[in-house]
């Protein structure tokens, strides 16, 4: 049985200042001054549709171009798609350095700004 990514993506979105973890609905979710920025989705239930994902806020048009550019990566998530956010599957091929740009990128779309000049981008 493959190990679980979630591990792996706690210790990603929970780098962030002032990051924290609420479980919602069944999963866990990523925050910052109690907003949302990404959400897991695990295999098992219908958040992950039997993939693991993280679902990361963001412009439309960053999901777009992702999704248009990698659609075995990227997905529009169900609920939130619409809002612009994206999936990532977390099954194969994840490349984590660019997972934590997707979660800092969407930190920054939530947290309050006196928090943004402690985000690193290295």
């Amino acid at each position: 049985m493959a190990r679980s990514p979630l591990p792996r993506v706690r210790k990603l979105a929970l780098s962030l200042p002032e990051a924290h973890e609420v479980e919602a609905w069944g999963e866990p979710t990523f925050r910052v001054k109690n907003k949302i920025f990404a959400m897991y989705a695990t295999a098992s239930t219908h958040h992950g549709g039997g993939r693991p994902a993280i679902w990361c806020k963001a412009k439309p048009i960053n999901q777009k171009l992702m999704i248009e550019a990698a659609p075995d990566r990227f997905f529009s998530p169900a609920y939130v798609g619409p809002s612009g956010w994206v999936g990532v599957w977390l099954d194969r091929n994840v490349d984590w350095e660019e997972l934590l740009g997707l979660l800092r990128d969407g930190y920054r779309m939530t947290a309050p700004k006196k928090l943004l000049e402690k985000v690193r981008d290295d």
